[in-house]
């Protein structure tokens, strides 16, 4: 935990005092949490943060180390920053509906509501919609209002409803409310290659900064973070959903247009709790996925992660799935009405 001049340590009996409350609250909303997959028939698993490979997504940074064997060779290994290949390989090896409260590693995250190392919520249902996750996850947000006898969440001075009925938003309705940009006259039927300059001019002409080197998704995330996430989950949560598939490595096509996925993200009081994907099964097509993305993650960061030829074989045996990523600190921050992150781990790092 990074300390400003002058301010106790995390461990001060004063600053312990003051978020002892909040942290009263994770545990509450913790048991809760837990109740309820049991009910719902879920097993709890364990996924191992070592992993052959962090994840594949360019744009998020891992903890790298060395596994050492008895003779003294080294092999390199990395912690997960998602649960998510295990899980994948759990639901391949038969099991149908799984949660993890798993720890989990993220370089390069500081602030009010990241941390490098923090818990993620994942459950996986085999054989069932990505709309049930929708579900699921409004009834998750629903009982950490009441397990805590809220009415509100609440996040720098923002508010929302959690028992409203959320507003459901495809990311292409967002786009033309809230930046006036056609989204979906810039997706092209090869998903690898959207129209740059196409959404270039349009982002221009509606005054946002774009350079000769931005690419798509360059664009895509700037209009993204200026303009349509602060205007999410205002007053009651909103439903985001329909990614670009070039904006879902994971999940499936929409049935109806290839050029969509089956992605969703619940957000309220403009903060993003849970990610979603009807989860894709094809090896091959993963695959290329990957490798594009770490294609990106080379050109900008001059790095890449290796990939986890175990997970992509078991993908092949995998079933139709849908899976979802939940900020567990980040829920106990907006029902408890805690100041960041912070106030809500034991030992903040």
């Amino acid at each position: 935990m990074y300390e400003t001049p002058g301010e106790s340590p995390w461990w001060s009996v004063e600053r312990h005092l003051a978020r002892r409350p909040f942290l009263a609250a994770r545990g509450k909303i913790k048991r809760a949490i837990r109740t309820w997959f049991e009910d719902a028939g879920f097993t709890e698993v364990e996924c191992p943060a070592l992993q052959v490979s962090p994840g594949n997504e360019a744009h998020l940074h891992a903890f790298a180390t060395e596994k050492v064997a008895p003779d003294g060779s080294r092999v390199p290994r990395y912690l997960h920053t998602s649960p998510e290949f295990t899980a994948k390989k759990l639901l391949a090896a038969g099991e149908t509906r799984i949660f993890d409260f798993a720890r989990v590693f993220r370089n390069r995250e500081k602030g009010a509501l990241h941390s490098s190392e923090f818990t993620l919520l994942e459950w996986y249902r085999a054989g069932e919609p990505y709309e049930q996750l929708m579900d699921d996850a409004v009834a998750l947000m629903r009982l950490a209002a009441e397990t805590l006898g809220r009415d509100a969440f609440v996040w720098r001075g923002r508010t929302a409803d959690p028992f409203a009925e959320p507003e459901k938003l495809t990311v292409a309705e967002a786009f033309i409310r809230h930046a006036g940009v056609d989204l979906l006259a810039t997706l092209t039927d090869d998903p690898g290659a959207p129209d740059r300059d196409g959404l270039a001019r349009q982002a221009e002409a509606r005054g946002y900064r774009v350079v000769a080197d931005d690419s798509w998704t360059d664009i895509y995330s700037r209009i993204l973070v200026e303009s349509i996430e602060p205007n999410l989950g205002f007053g009651r949560p909103t439903i985001f959903y329909e990614y670009p598939v070039c904006e879902a490595a994971l999940s499936r096509p929409v049935a109806r247009d290839a050029r969509l996925a089956e992605r969703f993200e619940l957000y309220a009081c403009g903060v993003e709790l849970a990610n979603a994907f009807g989860e894709l099964t094809d090896p091959a097509e993963q695959r290329r996925r990957f490798e594009e993305e770490m294609e990106i993650k080379a050109r900008i960061y001059g790095e890449r992660y290796p990939l986890d030829e175990d997970f992509l074989a078991a993908l092949a045996h995998m079933p139709e799935a849908s899976g979802i990523a939940l900020g567990f600190e980040r829920l106990v921050v907006l029902a408890s009405g805690a100041r960041s992150i912070e106030d809500v781990v034991w030992a903040p790092v």
